[in-house]
């Protein structure tokens, strides 16, 4: 069972990554800081949302309609926090004596 919550630890923080870097990205196009008509960055982006639309989909359909405002990003965060405290939290069930 140790390798079961290793495993899902694994994944959550490989999400947790891949979100902060979407975040990031987001934040450097916003602020014109990178474009997206660069093929590296495109690229990255195109990439990185359609990893993430998955996650942000459900969010978005839950959430009001804020005109210009994507707040499923700060929700989906949220939510992979408490998930991976509530894995640290229950540890204990994983390790079998």
């Amino acid at each position: 069972m140790t390798t079961l919550y290793q495993a899902l630890m694994l994944i959550l923080n490989v999400v947790w990554f891949v979100m902060i870097a979407h975040i990031i990205l987001s934040w450097l196009i916003s602020f014109q800081v990178l474009n997206t008509r660069q093929p590296m960055v495109a690229q990255l982006w195109f990439g990185l949302n359609r990893l993430l639309e998955p996650v942000y989909g459900p969010i978005r359909r839950i959430l009001p309609n804020t005109a210009g405002l994507d707040l499923a990003p700060l929700v989906a965060f949220i939510i992979l926090i408490v998930l991976q405290r509530a894995l640290q939290n229950n540890a204990g069930f994983f390790y079998s004596y």
